[in-house]
């Protein structure tokens, strides 16, 4: 199972947010400046994210983006599974195969589908950032 690209800079990005949790919006500019990502692409990822609800954006002057809640308040899993369709690994993990997830191998996938989600679930973004800091 690969990751793709939105969510590796989702997570990236939310890690330069939760740096500056408190201290109001971040300008688009300056989370590319820091994260080395296109504002384009930036912007889509962000996009995603504040559907979510897990950023906020303010338009104007003193506009940006900022977290939602706070950083020990926002779970990895949260924000990888609002960058990849619900972090389903497998079809039958929705309900949504051809089996009616009647087959063998389905109890294999579920369970690495918890196992990745609880995993992703017990580390906050605080996490994240409390390693950078050390």
């Amino acid at each position: 199972m690969k990751l793709s690209v939105k969510a590796r800079y989702g997570l990236k990005v939310m890690c330069i947010l939760a740096l500056e949790y408190g201290k109001g919006a971040i300008a688009l500019s300056q989370i590319a400046n820091d994260s080395g990502i296109s504002e384009a692409y930036l912007e889509k990822v962000l996009m995603m994210l504040r559907r979510s609800d897990l950023v906020n954006s303010t338009r104007g002057a003193s506009g940006g983006y900022e977290l939602s809640k706070p950083p020990a308040n926002t779970s990895v899993g949260e924000i990888v599974r609002a960058l990849e369709d619900g972090l389903e690994i497998v079809e039958c993990i929705g309900g949504k195969c051809a089996d009616k997830c009647n087959c063998r191998t389905f109890s294999v996938w579920n369970k690495m589908y918890e196992a990745i989600n609880d995993t992703l679930d017990n580390m906050s973004l605080e996490s994240l950032i409390s390693e950078d800091k050390k």
